[in-house]
């Protein structure tokens, strides 16, 4: 039967870690740190990820500074704004809450953040810095399984690692950051044949294909350490992973739950990337 990797509990010492650190440099260096962030219209997801980050700010003892803009906002006002924060040096981190509505154009609003400030890490000129390992940011949910792994004390070098997505804020970096730790790393998506003869051969299994309960105990490895980003309501109104849990327990030897696994990471991992910025943007890193 598998741990459980209690994500709740990674990471709130990533926040005590991010809070003991951000005091000292108010301190010792008089650093104040703040991270702005941007919502247009009024989808509810998105509304619970920015309180759920403003409280993070208030945890960890940063400046939180809200712009709740709406559905109507314009492309050209939506730039108007990140060009404003770009320049603003009370703020460290920018972060424009995905989805965006449709007259938007995401790509355009992420571009616009300086690289500097990207605390999502998106821009395309953090995007590959990661590909050539040499980066200041992490995708916040990618640096939040590498840390759940490390908790396991797994060494993921030489190890069989399966991530299974390819999007561009989960799947590619996630395997760029196994790879940098010298796993073996196979992506597989929608169009992958013999999925299962896959996975049968991971030691480490990510799974970020947005499907409940696509992947079963059937598929995994004996004693394979299994990280669920999937987050996904069923009819009944549960939340349930993109792995079957009950199955997967049976065989797994580490395994996250849905929820407490690794969402609780992602806001952790915001906050060290905004800690990071603030203190490159003061020359103390």
């Amino acid at each position: 039967m598998a741990q459980i990797i209690d994500g709740k509990a990674v990471s709130a010492a990533v926040k005590a870690e991010v809070a003991e650190e951000t005091a000292r440099l108010r301190e010792e260096k008089g650093l104040k740190v703040g991270l702005a962030v941007v919502i247009v219209g009024n989808n509810p997801a998105s509304r619970v990820y920015v309180n759920n980050k403003k409280k993070a700010c208030e945890a960890v003892g940063f400046q939180s500074y809200e712009y709740a803009l709406e559905e109507s906002t314009t492309q050209e006002q939506l730039l108007d704004l990140v060009n404003v924060l770009n320049r603003d040096s009370r703020v460290n981190g920018i972060l424009v809450q995905l989805p965006l509505p449709g007259h938007i154009d995401e790509k355009a609003i992420i571009n616009a953040i300086s690289p500097d400030k990207d605390v999502d890490a998106f821009h395309p000129i953090n995007v590959g810095r990661i590909m050539i390992g040499d980066y200041s940011f992490l995708p916040c949910t990618p640096a939040g399984v590498m840390r759940l792994i490390e908790s396991t004390g797994t060494d993921i070098t030489g190890k069989q690692c399966v991530v299974i997505g390819r999007s561009n804020i989960v799947g590619k970096p996630q395997a760029m950051l196994l790879l940098q730790k010298n796993g073996t790393v196979t992506i597989c998506h929608s169009k992958t044949k013999n999925l299962k003869e896959i996975c049968l051969g991971a030691d480490i299994l990510v799974v970020a294909i947005g499907r409940a309960n696509f992947i079963t105990g059937d598929m995994i490895k004996e004693g394979a350490v299994v990280i669920d980003v999937g987050m996904n309501r069923l009819d009944n109104g549960k939340l349930c992973g993109d792995v079957e849990f009950e199955s997967a327990e049976k065989r797994a030897s580490f395994i996250t739950p849905v929820p407490g696994g690794v969402g609780p990471m992602t806001i952790a991992m915001l906050m060290k990337n905004t800690l990071t910025a603030a203190k490159q943007q003061a020359g103390l890193e």
